[in-house]
């Protein structure tokens, strides 16, 4: 074993370089095979949205520049080499924004010189501390308003059919936008949470008009535009529904053909197993981790959260998940601003009254998988003859070999760890993730 890291609710430790405690009893076993390997991993990262990155304005610079460095740092912070921006406005956005003018059938107005206020110099920056570009995951919330059969961006609604080409071309336009910003999309998602009627920026799609927006319009549209390598990933929403989601488009031979993989929330259920049945039936269609976050406004001194993110990550990613895309970065004390007051938490709250930063427990959890598997890695096959342990294990390029494990029990577990022939004891500790590289 080469490194032990320990995060303990009880021991107050937070990603900790730690001597692994032997066990005084043989404990059951947990088998990594090496040779048993599995999807490609693609990375980690988090949401440059409005809210995020005003909020980092707010902040004196040297506070801004240490959430950045927590973030996307490649030595000491998490490592995020993704990131994920919305297309307009979102909830976590200051108000609902458009990027042209009503009624603009030409897009002549469009302009995304709104996300040159907050959002594109945080992306710069923080390539800036990464040394090298960020892959951008772009995601609409709502079409505008005349587009839709409501007539507004909250509340749901759904896409017009005669606008369907015209949306289409506001991806391209985007994309247009960016990549002259000198920014990286690697595909973009055709709605966020497109079965979630909000009070915020929302749009509704079935499985059947994802389908004919991704094969007859937005496919098409990009393919035709100097943007065709970007992918599309349909979904985007969340696990109880996504074997009946990814069927109703990629059964469709030719919308498939414009799919790059299927996107995943984690809000409603845990049903880990829904992605590895998606994989079976489509394992050329990666599954991308798009968002997920812990609802309700900060938890600063919550421990479970940080366990919620752990058990979420280990299950997704041991059911054929390639990237894993956090929500928010960073929130301010209030879990906001969003402009319908949906609070929710953030791996790092930053204090814009008081000026000082909390790393939350979810940002450790976090940093157990990010800070050692690398873009590359691949999962590798891992057995416990413990079910109260949850476990995954990588593969990286370099041939090192990353275990996590997990024990939310209130009782330590002693377990041998079994490394293709080579085997060791060590308790995993009450309350407990630990990340060990081989």
């Amino acid at each position: 074993m080469k490194t032990c890291h320990l995060t303990s609710k009880y021991e107050d430790k937070r990603h900790e370089l730690c001597a692994p405690v032997r066990p005084k009893e043989k404990g059951a076993l947990i088998h990594v095979d090496p040779q048993d390997r599995h999807q490609l991993i693609r990375g980690f990262g988090g949401a440059f949205t409005e809210a995020a990155t005003y909020t980092l304005s707010r902040m004196p610079k040297h506070l801004r520049a240490e959430v950045l460095q927590a973030c996307f740092d490649p030595k000491v912070g998490l490592r995020y080499n993704l990131g994920r921006v919305h297309i307009q406005s979102c909830d976590f956005a200051l108000e609902n924004y458009t990027y042209m003018d009503e009624g603009d059938t030409t897009l002549s107005s469009f302009s995304i010189d709104r996300e040159k206020r907050y959002v594109i110099p945080a992306i710069k920056d923080a390539e800036n501390i990464r040394g090298g570009p960020i892959d951008l995951l772009a995601s609409p919330w709502s079409p505008p308003g005349w587009m839709k059969t409501t007539g507004r961006m909250n509340g749901g609604g759904k896409l017009l059919e005669e606008y369907r080409d015209l949306w289409a071309q506001c991806f391209v336009k985007f994309l247009d936008a960016y990549k002259k910003e000198g920014l990286s999309v690697f595909a973009v998602t055709v709605q966020n949470e497109p079965e979630a009627t909000q009070t915020w920026d929302s749009c509704l799609y079935t499985g059947e008009e994802e389908r004919i927006f991704v094969r007859d319009h937005l496919g098409p549209a990009l393919a035709a535009s100097e943007h065709e390598d970007t992918g599309i990933i349909i979904w985007d929403h969340n696990r109880d529904k996504i074997v009946e989601r990814a069927k109703a488009v990629l059964e469709d031979a030719a919308a498939a053909n414009h799919v790059m993989g299927v996107g995943v929330h984690w809000y409603v259920s845990e049903e880990f197993a829904n992605l590895s049945q998606v994989h079976t039936m489509y394992p050329d269609k990666p599954i991308f981790f798009t968002e997920g976050c812990i609802e309700g406004g900060p938890r600063i001194e919550s421990f479970e959260t940080g366990e919620h993110y752990c058990r979420n990550m280990i299950g997704d990613f041991s059911n054929y998940c390639t990237a894993y895309i956090d929500w928010n970065l960073v929130l301010d004390e209030k879990g906001g601003p969003n402009h319908v007051g949906n609070y929710c938490d953030a791996p790092i709250i930053a204090d814009t009254k008081e000026k000082k930063l909390h790393y939350n427990s979810s940002y450790h959890a976090i940093k157990h998988f990010s800070h050692h598997v690398d873009v590359g890695a691949r999962r590798i096959g891992s057995t416990s003859d413990n079910k109260t342990i949850g476990h995954v294990a990588f593969l990286n390029p370099d041939g090192t070999i990353v275990v996590i494990l997990q024990n939310e029990t209130e009782s330590d577990a002693p377990i041998r760890i079994r490394v293709g022939e080579n085997e060791e004891s060590l308790v995993v500790k009450r309350r407990s993730i630990v990340t060990l590289t081989f």
